[in-house]
């Protein structure tokens, strides 16, 4: 039952710790293999034995959810007055594994760029989505788990942009720039990076800002998007790009 909610959740792309008895000594309250599982803000499902340590198994994996570590934990259960969680008189250890959304790339634009850097995307492990409101265009991607085309607005309906989701714009206009923008500004999407010259986004930006769009929030957008490598070819442009994803990642991830 545990696990199989376990799956689901993953599926549903909600974060979440798998939180199981590894080991015991003498009495205690559940034996090894116990499992539950904790939630974003402590709710849970299961047990691995209740009262005083039960809450400090789930205080300590909210701090696993907020780093993306696993954590070891090890009770005695004696002496509550020395600050034990129980009075059992053994031992437990835990082990606390949080299972975090696989991150999803966003790619907005399926021309030549836009299908190189999904198919390495793809090859590195990431979960793609794609977008392009030419339908022709996007019917002939391959790779991604969700090709999407129409309307963009339509698109993040389809496929939600959420917090664990980068953002690669690879469009072809400053037109289309003008009407995506804002919509992703409006996300809690963790990277939007967009490709072009530094004098079109600029152009781009000073368009934005007459529209209304605040300049603290174009700080969000990385561009030019990609790292100074001397790109040409749209493989070698998809590795400048995805670099400088998955550098974001690492430095914005927890230590």
């Amino acid at each position: 039952m545990i696990l199989a909610e376990l799956v689901q959740a993953i599926a549903d792309r909600q974060p979440v710790v798998l939180a199981t008895v590894v080991d015991t000594r003498r009495s205690v309250p559940r034996r090894p293999g116990s499992k539950m599982l904790i939630y974003p803000g402590g709710a849970i499902s299961g047990t691995i034995g209740g009262g005083e340590m039960e809450a400090r198994v789930i205080a300590e994996a909210l701090v696993a959810l907020t780093i993306g570590r696993p954590r070891r934990l090890t009770y005695t259960l004696t002496d509550p007055t020395s600050g034990d969680p129980g009075v059992c008189g053994g031992e437990v250890e835990l082990y606390l594994e949080p299972h975090m959304p696989t991150t999803t790339i966003f790619v907005v634009g399926a021309g030549h760029v836009g299908r190189a850097v999904i198919e390495l995307a793809t090859w590195l492990g990431y979960r793609v989505v794609a977008w392009d409101d030419r339908a022709d265009v996007a019917g002939a991607v391959s790779g991604a788990e969700a090709v999407l085309t129409g309307s963009f607005s339509d698109a993040m309906v389809d496929s939600p942009i959420d917090e664990h989701t980068s953002v690669v714009m690879v469009t072809r206009n400053v037109a289309l720039d003008l009407e995506i923008i804002p919509a992703l500004l409006a996300t809690p999407a963790a990277y939007i990076g967009l490709m072009g010259s530094a004098r079109r986004w600029d152009t781009t930006r000073d368009k934005l800002l007459a529209m209304g769009v605040a300049a603290g929030d174009l700080h969000r957008v990385r561009a030019p998007i990609g790292v100074e490598i001397h790109a040409e070819t749209p493989a070698e442009i998809a590795v400048s790009i995805l670099a400088e994803v998955i550098g974001h990642h690492r430095r914005e991830s927890p230590t």
